[in-house]
């Protein structure tokens, strides 16, 4: 469960807890008998053939090996199977102090008996009191529409936050400063070896399939003997209960349990279309435009026309709450209130919010910081058809709900939200996210860098058991 607490102004939420929720098992054997083959449950598709892999030729073409290949056996004709468990490494929710550190968290870390709700309230006065100190500049309309927005949810998000973070604390969830843990050593992440973007890049010059082909490469829990099957022009199930890995340019991802996925870029979304599936929760979380993006050339970002594009009448499913992460920019948040939805038939019903904290309940940016917030923004709508009828047993949704965790802090990690929207959507509803860099059982996820932080370097292997 990623639920820790639910109050009236919103959750708690552990991500971390949620992730090792999954059955990250997998089928492995014994050294030496398999040295020579892969796990057998891997579907391997690590050799990429190209003409020019300067100008990403035509004849690109992925090769899978056999992985029903039986494994070599030692002298006693003996080779013991196992079942391998990977855990997501508890280093990437280690937050345990704000990435901005003012005057007031200081004063707290040399007085550690000191209340943190007060090291938060005395926060805010001190950055409202530098803002006002800053020499008077004339502000850009966005500059005071952000202003103006940010005061019209500041004592929401402070009295709720209050509300869980205290709660939080009494329960032992969270740990106030003295009983912080000493910060942990940088781990080393994965290099980006094998671009992903780049890849449904080079997907694009591969022969079409034909409409006689499926659209849907299955994972089953007997692998079948995969050859030169397109990865890039599929939706991949692992209809298994157990996790399988996938070898990819010679990094390994692993897909959870029921996950499904579609690597590819935005001009390249047919299968999803093609599969005779529509859907009840639709979560996007879009490449904004923006001016740290254009400078750190970080992620390709999508214009508001490339995002208004996106086909969700087709894909939702009657009465299919539609949730998308925004910016704060107030050009973007009115760009889907006022724009976008309308343009899908899409009605806002809500709006809520991701407040970012640490381990001992500080934000992870001052509230009032002129720059970084410490929360996003979450707008949800319902896709309107004339025919559909009126959900039944189905929650009403309420505004300005808050949803409070420690963030990953890997880029763009967003917090899950399979729970909290449960009573707000049908049992069983299909569930597609869109943008995703990461897979969840139960959902259907697209993107061209879905498979981002499935990669094995994210995950530590626990030691295995016959």
């Amino acid at each position: 469960m990623s639920v820790v607490h639910q109050l009236s102004p919103g959750w708690l939420l552990d991500h971390l807890s949620f992730i090792n929720k999954i059955n990250y098992q997998v089928h492995q054997h014994h050294e030496p008998c398999c040295s020579k083959n892969e796990p057998t449950t891997s579907v391997h598709l690590d050799s990429l053939h190209v003409d020019s892999m300067s100008s990403f030729g035509s004849s690109a073409k992925f090769i899978a090996s056999d992985s029903t290949t039986k494994p070599e056996q030692d002298d006693r004709g003996n080779c013991e199977a196992f079942m391998q468990k990977y855990i997501f490494r508890s280093e990437l929710f280690d937050i345990n102090k704000p990435h901005i550190i003012s005057a007031v968290h200081k004063e707290c870390q040399s007085n550690e008996k000191e209340d943190i709700m007060n090291g938060i309230k005395k926060e805010i006065s001190i950055s409202t009191l530098r803002k006002k100190r800053k020499r008077c500049l004339t502000f850009n309309q966005g500059e005071l529409d952000a202003m103006e927005y940010h005061e019209k949810i500041r004592g929401l998000i402070l009295d709720g936050s209050r509300q869980i973070i205290q709660e939080s604390l009494k329960n032992g969830f969270l740990h106030p400063l003295s009983e912080k843990p000493k910060c942990s050593e940088p781990i080393a992440l994965p290099l980006d070896t094998c671009n992903l973007s780049e890849l449904c890049e080079m997907a694009k010059h591969l022969p079409s399939l034909n409409e006689m082909e499926l659209l849907t490469l299955q994972l089953m829990e007997n692998d079948m003997f995969v050859t030169e099957q397109d990865l890039f022009l599929r939706l991949v199930e692992n209809n298994s209960s157990f996790t399988k890995i996938i070898t990819l340019m010679g990094q390994k991802y692993l897909v959870p349990p029921k996950s499904c996925f579609l690597l590819s870029d935005i001009s390249c979304m047919h299968p999803l279309l093609n599969c005779g599936k529509t859907y009840d929760v639709i979560v996007i979380d879009p490449p904004w435009q923006n001016k740290s993006v254009k400078r750190s050339n970080r992620y390709s970002y999508l214009s508001q026309l490339q995002i208004k594009q996106i086909p969700i009448p087709k894909l939702a499913a009657p009465n299919c709450l539609v949730i998308t992460w925004v910016t704060n920019r107030q050009t973007h948040l009115r760009f889907v209130k006022e724009e976008l939805y309308p343009s899908w038939s899409v009605e806002t019903v809500a709006e809520w919010h991701w407040l970012k904290i640490t381990n001992s309940g500080e934000f992870v940016f001052p509230l009032d910081s002129p720059h970084k917030k410490p929360y996003e923004c979450l707008i949800l709508g319902r896709f309107q058809e004339k025919t559909a009828l009126p959900l039944r047993n189905v929650l009403p949704i309420p505004d300005h709900k808050l949803i409070v965790s420690v963030p990953c802090t890997l880029h763009s990690h967003k917090p899950p939200l399979t729970e909290v929207l449960k009573d707000y959507i049908k049992p069983d509803g299909e569930c597609l996210e869109l943008f995703a860099r990461n897979l969840q059982p139960g959902w259907t996820s697209w993107g061209n860098e879905v498979l981002k932080f499935q990669h094995v370097d994210y995950f530590i292997a626990l030691e295995p058991r016959s």
